[in-house]
């Protein structure tokens, strides 16, 4: 019964583990996302914790459990006796008394010992048997929360990997502005020391270069972080990993109806469905309560035995009983009541607490598809805005050459390019992310989803660390970005 509820309602679980964590063998090469998915999948602590969590939930109900069948316990000692004083009779001619051998000498040093075997059943316990049940209803409600953990694992290791795509493509316009503004200080200099211009220009120019300086070094920053992030998640440290593509599709999601997504939430989030489970787990804590005004009724049955060395005694004992036992509360000091109460307040609680997943699930699955649908439009936007800048970039370099436009015009077009570039990568990657966070949201993120956006990955490796003193493609990379293709190309 537990197998099959697992695999009604939490389907992804079993599939998501068993293929990321074993049918991935990849030859060594940039690692890609659904490697390093497998990595942390096999690595993560907080994950391993989850799962160590659900494992101690399943053995607490078979701790449940073992309270409803058969009971044995054995129990025994063995006693040394010793008497240092007695009673004795004064009259003469009286038998000798209790303690004194037939020629009336005390036996004040012995050794006992005895056994007891004893078994019971229970035949009816309804505290136990709502304990039972509770236990099961931990696991229903277990099963969610370690989904859920997955999934979050699944969105926080492709949220990092991106993000240091995301850095990387940054810092390779960084780069090329710095050198770009650093060419155009070079000039600046030459035309200063020619008395072509004055040399304020040339300190526009310095400035500039400074703060694409600056620019640059937050940008190398920012990729190392990224790149320690994932290493957090995934417990391994990785030399490179692959690009993302430039032909990544960018489409709205599948279906492009809201109220499809909403409704997915709303039936798989496994957060709403611990949730739901919670409502569960909470109506038998009050049944758990009420159960304990009733009887409980048990079969028994044991076995004793006891035997002494005493001079005294002779032979054993041995006894048995076998027989039923009842024990009915008449009045516990309103404990039970209480209980009752308690239970009744934390599952009117539940409700609100999946009353409030609902909606919180609800609203964000609303805003990602939103977000998603927007970053469609942003990215063709961020586009097109870099071709316009390179535009106005070549126009502002030609009226600087003619005298109609100054040295600032040129450095403010530059960083305006720079900056669209930079501003195009993060709407890609803006893209990507908001759109497995949306799949998540509506509990579909799944091993397809991995696969899916990891096919749009590139054999182009994106290096931890960059050539000393800067790439010297990646003026070449940005300034292709957006550019109309080459005749004949």
């Amino acid at each position: 019964m537990r197998l099959a509820h697992w695999a009604v309602n939490a389907p992804f679980r079993p599939l998501l583990l068993a293929v990321l964590t074993s049918s991935f063998v990849l030859p060594a090469q940039a690692a890609d996302l659904v490697n390093i998915t497998r990595d942390a999948l096999n690595n993560n602590a907080a994950l391993a914790s989850a799962r160590a969590e659900f494992s101690s939930v399943e053995a607490a109900s078979d701790v449940a459990s073992g309270a409803l069948l058969p009971q044995v316990n054995a129990s025994g000692n063995v006693v040394h006796n010793q008497q240092y004083e007695s009673q004795s009779s004064s009259r003469v001619g009286q038998s000798a008394g209790a303690g004194s051998n037939a020629a009336g000498v005390s036996d004040d040093r012995y050794n006992t010992a005895s056994l007891t075997l004893e078994a019971t059943q229970a035949l009816f316990n309804a505290v136990t048997r709502e304990e039972v049940n509770q236990a099961e209803r931990q696991i229903d409600q277990q099963v969610y929360l370690l989904a859920a953990t997955e999934q979050q694992l699944l969105i926080d290791v492709a949220s990092a990997y991106f993000d240091i795509l995301r850095a990387h493509e940054v810092l390779e316009a960084r780069l090329a502005q710095e050198r770009a503004i650093g060419r155009q200080l070079e000039q600046a200099r030459e035309q200063f020391e020619v008395g072509l211009i004055a040399i304020t220009e040339v300190e526009e120019a310095r400035a500039s270069f400074d703060q694409s300086r600056a620019d640059r070094i937050a940008a190398e920053s920012n990729l190392q972080v990224a790149f320690e992030v994932l290493e957090q998640l995934t417990g391994q440290r990785y030399a490179s990993i692959d690009a993302l593509g430039d032909s990544m599709p960018i489409a709205l999601p599948t279906p492009t109806d809201r109220n499809y997504w909403v409704e997915q939430a709303i039936e798989r989030n496994p957060q709403v469905l611990a949730q739901q489970a919670g409502i569960e787990l909470s109506r038998v804590g009050v049944e758990l309560a009420r159960a304990g005004r009733m009887p409980t009724v048990q079969a028994f049955a044991n076995y004793q035995y006891s035997d002494s060395d005493s001079d005294l005694v002779s032979g054993y004992n041995t006894s048995s009983q076998v027989g039923v036992s009842a024990n009915l509360p008449i009045y516990t000091g309103g404990s039970t009541s209480a209980r009752i109460r308690q239970g009744t307040f934390q599952l009117e609680s539940s409700q609100y607490d999946f009353e409030s997943q609902r909606r919180t699930t609800i609203q964000q699955v609303r805003s990602l598809y939103t977000q998603v649908s927007n970053n469609v439009d942003t990215v063709e936007a961020r586009q097109q805005a870099i071709v316009s800048n390179r535009s106005a970039l070549e126009a502002t370099r030609a009226g600087y050459e003619v005298g109609t436009r100054n040295i600032v015009d040129v450095l403010n077009a530059e960083q305006s390019l720079y900056n669209a570039i930079a501003n195009y990568a993060e709407a890609r990657y803006d893209y990507v992310v908001n759109l497995l966070s949306l799949r998540q949201q509506a509990g579909l993120l799944d091993v397809e989803a991995i696969e899916e956006v990891n096919a749009w990955l590139t054999g182009d490796e994106v290096n931890f660390t960059l050539p000393e003193g800067g790439d010297p493609d990646a003026y070449q990379r940005a300034m292709d970005i957006g550019a109309p293709p080459t005749p004949g190309a």
